[in-house]
């Protein structure tokens, strides 16, 4: 592979389209400080995947689009085509087989950058194992910029090992292989995810049998059901026809009275007969009587009809006497509902008003017996962190003197074999006849020996113990360090936290008010009860609904007595000087309903606490959270931990300087204690031989 030519258009400097053909042999660019021959070499590396905007002389990889001049605009797009000789085929494959290869690396402003090998797109990873595989990249030793030959021969083995791998070809088998391992994780996740999804679907899958009992159940209940219904049906079908006998039974008792009657009326034919000749004379009689039965049938008919409607009136009646009476009880029993809820609401009133009464009794008892608890605690930490360190200091005294106790139980055997042995050399030596010149000599040199050893060997035990002192204050320091650390690690992350959040609530095309606002703490609640929704509104003129500042009253309403302006407590843009300047805080002991009562028209009043009373009589009660005071609240708290940051970031570095030269003593004694120990071992030896 060799790189034959590169094409640049929109990268830094390179703002119209330029061409550079790399011959072979060695291709030079002479030029003075700052005409962009780095530029080149910049470019080089970002065709070959470079993902860092730092190598690129950036804070952001969007820089090294063309950023523009006075004379010509800013360009929105880079490219940069790399050409590569591929003739010999010793291209990594798929590429092998081509003659040419042209990568292609192109970036907009703002929507990132993408890869073409010859005309296809690709991954920037593909990009760089293309490279890896041909002992070049972005990373490459091959390009040597300013101060990079220095750093070379001063590289550490591992970074050596680097640039041997890389010139033997193998570089791109440890990017593979890493991709590798990063899929077989990415694997394992999966399977740790699948388990949890089998778990979860085992759980499913017993609510479903429960939930299949339960519908086997109900249609063993609905054909228990059905069948009581079909014997219900049937006793009532059973009891029908019974009925129906009875019918066809009375139906011939009738016939047969028909046929009696049928009987009587030819007997009565008869007798009618008879009685015609008696017609004439009794016909006037009968017309008379038939009168007075008409009469009197009218005369029925009327008291029947008034006793009818006296036997509904007096029903009516009976229902109106039932209902009134059950409408004395309920409102008897909703009257004593009602007394009883009185006496209820008075109770809690009186108890409400004296808890009122006490509250601040109560806040100012619960402060001081919070600082009392705060100042025990600390206590007791102190008091806790000084017996560990008692407890660690005492272990390790205990330690030594166990190690100690032993090495001079070793060293009593090892003498005492050393006198046996001394007292048979001697033996032999007077049987040898040794003169009395060496002998004396021979014993002073033992006594010096001993000496130096015993010196040493005090030295050693001095430095031992210097080193358990020097461990014991490096642990004593970490405790502290930790602390701190761990509180800064907390308040980063709480920070952190509510940063995403603020940054998530907030709208970056309109910024509403509120981010543009400050309040002082403990006003945030006072200040969301008086503005509302109306915060979540932005200055910009573009937006549909927003802020718009205007000049202030000539004359501006004054607020009631007992009462400050809330103005006092926030900081905010000019387009709210009006809002604010007509919104008062409520005083401590002030009665807000009376107060209420003197707002002038657009006038608010409102409490820490959130209550808000306004001059048209609008009220929320206190406690009533919103979105507003919530934000207010959490850029607040963001500011305070940022401010405590400042202070723990200087408290860990001082006790982190505190660590670190605990942990340097630590070292020194270390050493110290190491050498005094060769030093005792070779006094050792000295004895040794003056007394052989």
């Amino acid at each position: 592979m060799h790189f034959s030519k590169i094409r640049l258009v929109g990268f830094k400097s390179f703002v119209d389209a330029t061409e550079l053909l790399i011959e072979p042999g060695l291709t030079g660019i002479v030029g003075p400080n700052g005409c962009g021959k780095s530029n080149l070499v910049e470019a080089l590396s970002w065709a070959m995947g470079e993902t860092s905007a730092k190598r690129m002389r950036g804070g952001e990889m969007d820089d090294v689009i063309f950023g523009g001049t006075s004379n010509r605009p800013a360009r929105n797009l880079a490219e940069v085509v790399l050409s590569i000789d591929n003739t010999r085929h010793d291209a990594p494959k798929p590429y092998d087989t081509n003659d040419e290869i042209e990568v292609v690396r192109r970036i907009e402003r703002g929507e990132g950058s993408g890869y073409r090998v010859n005309g296809r797109e690709v991954r920037a990873r593909d990009v760089q194992l293309l490279f890896a595989d041909a002992a070049t990249g972005a990373q490459s030793p091959a390009i040597v910029s300013q101060g990079r030959v220095s750093a070379i021969i001063s590289a550490k083995p591992g970074d050596r090992r680097g640039l041997l791998e890389e010139a033997a070809g193998i570089a791109g088998l440890h990017s593979r292989r890493h991709e590798a391992e990063l899929r077989l994780k990415a694997a394992d996740a999966n399977l740790l995810r699948l388990e949890d999804v089998l778990a979860t679907l085992g759980a499913q899958l017993e609510s479903l049998k429960r939930q299949a009992r339960q519908a086997s159940r109900y249609r063993r209940l609905s054909d228990h059901i059905r069948r009581a219904e079909a014997v219900v049906l049937h006793l009532r079908w059973q009891a029908a026809r019974s009925e129906r006998e009875a019918a066809e039974e009375r139906l011939r008792i009738a016939e047969l009275a028909v046929a009696d009657h049928t009987a009587a009326a030819l007997a009565g034919g008869r007798a009618r007969d008879e009685a015609a000749d008696e017609l004439p004379a009794l016909r006037q009689s009968d017309a008379e009587a038939a009168a007075e039965l008409q009469r009197l049938v009218h005369a029925r008919q009327a008291l029947e009809a008034e006793e009818r409607r006296i036997a509904v009136a007096h029903d009516a009646a009976a229902r109106r006497l039932t209902q009134l009476a059950a409408d004395i009880v309920r409102e008897d029993e909703l009257a004593a509902d009602a007394r009883t809820a009185l006496a209820t609401l008075e109770a809690e009133r009186a108890a409400l008003g004296a808890a009122q009464a006490q509250e601040a009794e109560a806040q100012s008892l619960a402060a001081a017996a919070l600082d009392a608890a705060r100042s025990e605690v600390a206590t007791l930490e102190a008091e806790l962190t000084r017996r560990t360190e008692e407890v660690a200091s005492v272990e390790a005294r205990r330690a030594a003197l166990i190690t100690r106790r032993a090495q001079a139980a070793e060293r009593e055997r090892r003498l005492a074999e050393r006198q046996a042995e001394l007292a048979r050399q001697q033996l032999a030596l007077e049987a040898d006849a040794i003169s009395a010149e060496r002998t004396a000599a021979a014993a002073a040199s033992v006594t010096t020996a001993e000496a130096e050893f015993e010196a040493s060997r005090a030295a050693a035990e001095t430095a031992e113990q210097a080193l358990r002192a020097a461990e014991a204050a490096e642990k004593a320091a970490r405790a502290p360090l930790d602390t701190a650390e761990s509180r800064r690690a907390k308040l980063r992350t709480e920070a952190q936290a509510l940063g995403e959040l603020l940054a998530a609530a907030s709208d970056r095309r309109f910024p509403p008010i509120l981010d543009s606002i400050q309040v002082a703490p403990g006003f945030e609640a006072a200040l969301g009860a008086a503005l509302g929704d109306d915060l979540t509104a932005p200055l910009d003129a573009a937006a549909p609904v927003h802020w718009h500042a205007l000049t202030d009253y000539d004359a501006t309403l004054a607020l009631p007595g007992g009462t400050t302006a809330l103005a006092a407590q926030v900081i905010a843009p000019p387009a709210l000087a009006r809002r604010l300047a007509q919104i008062a805080i409520l005083d401590d002991g002030a009665n807000a309903e009376e107060i209420q009562a003197t707002l002038q028209p657009g006038q608010r009043l409102v409490s820490r606490d959130g209550g808000l009373w306004r001059w048209d009589g609008f009220r929320r009660a206190a406690g009533t959270p919103t979105a507003a005071a919530q934000r207010l609240r959490q850029r607040n708290r963001l500011a305070e931990i940022e401010a405590t940051l400042a202070t723990c970031d200087r408290d860990c570095e001082t006790v982190g300087q505190i660590f670190a030269a605990a942990q340097l003593a630590t070292r020194q004694h270390g050493e110290a204690e190491r050498r005094a120990r060769d030093l005792a071992r070779h006094a050792l030896g000295v004895l040794a031989e003056a007394r052989n």
